[in-house]
């Protein structure tokens, strides 16, 4: 049975596009049944519509408190059967309402090894730092930034004489590559 997921993004939706790809193309048992974007003019929006799936815009601000916003969406989530929800760069902390009906069903993936460096700046903070390596963590969310227990990560080298710029694109390849491996894993082991 394909399981139906949600992906909420805000932005460009270059995971999106990659999850959406392998879905299409690997034995992978799912479909993405659902785009929960919280930017009007996000250019994931456009992708999303022309493969013919379902968007949600939501405006936070419209909402007097998260948890109100998070109603509409998890209505949404509801009528649509989702079974599991994947962050692809969404820049909104996921609150109560959602971590309650979704326990150990919204994946996230973050450009840096976590612990180390959380947060909205991953990739620049990596590179500030220094350090010789980095990647990728796909983690479950919990109540904290990118705190979440890991599901898995990928290394990625930082070169000499890279800037972030090459640094991220080299990133975001690796994602582009280990989002679908791992819901691929998730749903075989029945994770999903």
């Amino acid at each position: 049975m394909r399981k139906k997921l949600a992906i909420f993004a805000s932005g460009q939706g270059t995971n999106f596009v990659a999850l959406q790809q392998a879905i299409k193309t690997r034995p992978i048992a799912a479909e993405i049944a659902l785009l929960v974007c919280d930017e009007a003019t996000a250019p994931v929006i456009k992708k999303a519509q022309a493969d013919q799936i379902p968007v949600l815009v939501i405006n936070f601000h419209d909402y007097a408190t998260k948890a109100a916003a998070e109603a509409i969406i998890l209505s949404a989530l509801q009528r649509q059967q989702i079974d599991a929800i994947l962050l692809a760069g969404y820049m909104r902390i996921i609150g109560k309402t959602l971590l309650t009906a979704y326990p150990h069903k919204i994946i996230n993936i973050h450009p840096a090894l976590l612990p180390k460096f959380p947060g909205r700046h991953g990739i620049e903070d990596a590179f500030a730092a220094g350090v010789t390596e980095t990647g990728v963590t796909i983690h479950y969310i919990d109540a904290g930034i990118d705190t979440g227990q890991i599901i898995g990560q990928r290394r990625v080298p930082v070169k000499p004489g890279d800037t972030i710029d090459s640094l991220a694109t080299r990133i975001h390849t690796t994602e582009h590559q280990f989002y679908p491996d791992v819901l691929q894993s998730l749903i075989n082991e029945g994770a999903i």
